[in-house]
Order: structure tokens, then C-alpha cells, then sequence
């Protein structure tokens, strides 16, 4: 049986790619139900829009009627994934582990529809072989297969350490897939190396071997670096919807259908249109992208909080006020008050060097006053009561206990 196209076209919309092409269409067309997996290692507490691409792509395969398998990568977060990476990454503990796996699917299922999703933890076959079991499953790749990896190959060069035990990660991941059976294995195209490892161990044990569909990573708000909450250009999934707004409202034009296609919920169809009217300039780039970011804030926060959203980043940006629903957080404070670490303990920067950097850029204000550069300290009485803005979206205010 055939496909409608556009069905077809909204599945591979926004992919990197997919090997091997044929074998996607093929499968869709043979009217079973396909099996489509991705792994995530709760690595870190919070996800990001980046997070959110594959899981929008898993959600279109789950609005087609298709099975999603979403591993949790509990025990292969153990070892972690050296994808992309140039040293290696510390080890977390196990109950580390299992609590950022909770978080991670209070936000998955911001995306995803849980009751159509099946959720594995890869601890439960990984954990139960033994170091005979280990070896079967290791003779099955060479070192020189694994060492392919552009990201082994360049440590190697540069004489970095590579740990045994990294070697054997797309091992794990590879065995995932033969555990659940997957038709399609999603992932970034920093995992490519790993999912074709899952091509491979499926062939060795004599299943058809799942099709491999990557995702781009996604660039930040800065329009450069990958989305990362340490580079502080990430759109967090919890962000508040003005903040989140505010978010995408700054992010270049040039990246606008990327986000599209990657991260909202317009059919692929309405997103060629709106590509092509942006060409041709039909379009107004800045209707376009404030389309973008009510659509992403209703995503995340249901209703009508995306137009509720534009509402206050309008105020806040053409009317040049202070939001009337500041925050007020009680706080200890003393007669000197560090602005950096109150900065943080409010939750408008992520480190005190963060807050450091910003006030040395301009980008505190206090009651719509700007902190010059270098002032970090300052009496209680200057700080107490009054609005403090960080950036354009964040604000709060402080209130001594």
C-alpha cells in the first residue's frame, strides 16, 4: 500500500538524513506499525528546545500511528556518550541518575502523548549481563570499526585519553535496538556512528536492520553555537512563557524555518509556503517569527499562553515597562549585598559568573537603572523592595526576610 505524500513529507521534513532513504518509504508502506525508537541519557536535569527535536519528530511518527520506544538511557548514562566530545565525561552516580530520568519525563510528555508511549530503562537488559555475555557482544565489532568515530579519531591524534569502557558505548546503544526490536532509530547527527552500530548488531543476530534518521542539532538564540544551557543560549522547556517568548522573538531571521520545521507544530506543508513567502518577500520577517513563538509557548504551556506571552514581550519591548506581575522572592539580606549571588539565588543567572558578566555588560538594571561595570556589592536598602532586571526577560524582586 502506498502513502499519502504529505504524510511521507511531514515524517522526513527537517531531517539530516536517512539511511538507507528507501528502506523509510518502504516500511511505511507496508501498513504495520512501526517500531520507532530514540535513547536518552538523563545526563542533566533540564531539557532545552534542542532536547525537544528528535521528540517532536518521535511525536509525528505517534500522530501517524506508529509505535514510540523511548529508552531511557539509565545505565549507559553510567558510562556516557563520548558523541562530539574531547575529554572525558565525569562520571555520574546512580542517583543522579535516576533523578534527572524523572525529570526529563515530566518534560518529554510535554511533547510526547503518554499513554502511546512505551518507556524502557536500558539498565533492564544491560544490567543483567555478565562479563561472558560482555565478550559475545564485543566480538562482534573491531576496534578499527570503532575507532572510526571522528571523535576517537581525533583524540587519538592529539594523544587524549580514550577510556575502554567508551569504546563500548555504541555497543550499549547498539544493543538497545536488537532488545525493543527498533524499525527506525532516531537521533542527532552526532549519533549517526551509533545508530548504524544498531544496523549492524541487528544484521549479526539475524533481524531486519532498523533505518537510521538523523535530526541537525539545533543552533541557539545566538545563532552560533549548538543550543547548550552553558553557552546561556538555550529556550528552556520550563522557561516561563514570556521568557520563553522573548526567547525566540531574538533569535536571527536566518534560523527562523530551521525552528519551524524543527521545534513547532505548523504542518511541513504551511512551513514550505511560509519559506517561499519570506523569498519573495511577501512576508513580514517579524509576523513570521512571532507566529514562531506563539506557537512554541501553546506547545509547552497549553491555551492561549502564547498570545498571552506576545502580549507582556510587548510591553515589556515597545512600551519599554516593567511588567506589573514581577516576582517578589524573600531573601536573606544583609547590610552588603553581593548583586552576583543574589543574582543567582533569584534565578535570573545560572552562576555568579554569569551575574559577574552581565552587570559588566550593562545588563542588570535595578528599578530601570543600569549597574555599572564592576559594581558586584551594594547596600541592602538599594536592593530591597526594588525590581531587578537581568537581560530583556528576566526580572524579580527581592524582599529581605
Amino acid at each position: 500500500m502506498s502513502i499519502p505524500e504529505s504524510q511521507y513529507h511531514r515524517l522526513t521534513s527537517g531531517t539530516a538524513e536517512i539511511v538507507p532513504q528507501d528502506a523509510l518509504r518502504s516500511r511505511l508502506e507496508s501498513g504495520t506499525p512501526l517500531r520507532v525508537k530514540l535513547g536518552v541519557d538523563p545526563t542533566a536535569p533540564d531539557l532545552h528546545l534542542g532536547h525537544a527535536v528528535p521528540l517532536r519528530k518521535l511525536l509525528q511518527f505517534q500522530q501517524a500511528g506508529h509505535q514510540v520506544v523511548l529508552i531511557i538511557g539509565d545505565f549507559t548514562a553510567l558510562i556516557g556518550d563520548p558523541s562530539g566530545r574531547s575529554t572525558l565525561r565525569p562520571p555520574l552516580s546512580k542517583e543522579e541518575v535516576d533523578a534527572h530520568a524523572e525529570t526529563y519525563l515530566a518534560q518529554v510528555f510535554k511533547v510526547l502523548d503518554p499513554e502511546l508511549t512505551e518507556v524502557r530503562r536500558n539498565s533492564e537488559w544491560l544490567s543483567c549481563l555478565d562479563f561472558a555475555d560482555l565478550l559475545r557482544l564485543s566480538s562482534m565489532f573491531t576496534v578499527a570499526r570503532i575507532l572510526e568515530r571522528d571523535d576517537f579519531q581525533k583524540r587519538y591524534r592529539e594523544g587524549v585519553g580514550i577510556s575502554l569502557h567508551e569504546l563500548l558505548y555504541p555497543l550499549a546503544q547498539a544493543y538497545d535496538s536488537v532488545v525493543v526490536k527498533a524499525d527506525v532509530e532516531i537521533g542527532g547527527t552526532d549519533q549517526l556512528f551509533n545508530l548504524l552500530a544498531g544496523r549492524e548488531l541487528m544484521e549479526r543476530h539475524g533481524m531486519r536492520p532498523q533505518v537510521c534518521m538523523t535530526l541537525p542539532l539545533l543552533e541557539g538564540t545566538d545563532g552560533v553555537q549548538k543550543m547548550s544551557k552553558s553557552y546561556g543560549n538555550y529556550v528552556g522547556l520550563t522557561d516561563e512563557p514570556a521568557e520563553m517568548f522573548g526567547k525566540i522573538m531574538s533569535i536571527p531571521d536566518e534560523l527562523m524555518i530551521k525552528y519551524y520545521r524543527l521545534c513547532s507544530s505548523i504542518p511541513a506543508e504551511e512551513i514550505d509556503a511560509i519559506e517561499e513567502g519570506l523569498r519573495a518577500d511577501e512576508l513580514h520577517p517579524g509576523q513570521v517569527k512571532r507566529r514562531l513563538a506563539r506557537d512554541i509557548v501553546d506547545i509547552y504551556h497549553g491555551g492561549s499562553a502564547g498570545s498571552e506571552a506576545e502580549a507582556a514581550f510587548d510591553r515589556v519591548f515597545k512600551e519599554h515597562s516593567i511588567p506589573a506581575d514581577v516576582p517578589e522572592v524573600v531573601v536573606e539580606l544583609g547590610d552588603l549585598v553581593h548583586l552576583p549571588a543574589l543574582l543567582k539565588e533569584l534565578g535570573l543567572v545560572s552562576s555568579n559568573a554569569e551575574g559577574r558578566r552581565m552587570i559588566d555588560q550593562g545588563g542588570v538594571k535595578v528599578d530601570g537603572s543600569a549597574l555599572g561595570s564592576g559594581i558586584y556589592d551594594c547596600p541592602a536598602e538599594d536592593i530591597d523592595g526594588r525590581v531587578i532586571q537581568v537581560g530583556r526577560r528576566r526580572f524579580a524582586r527581592p524582599k529581605r526576610n
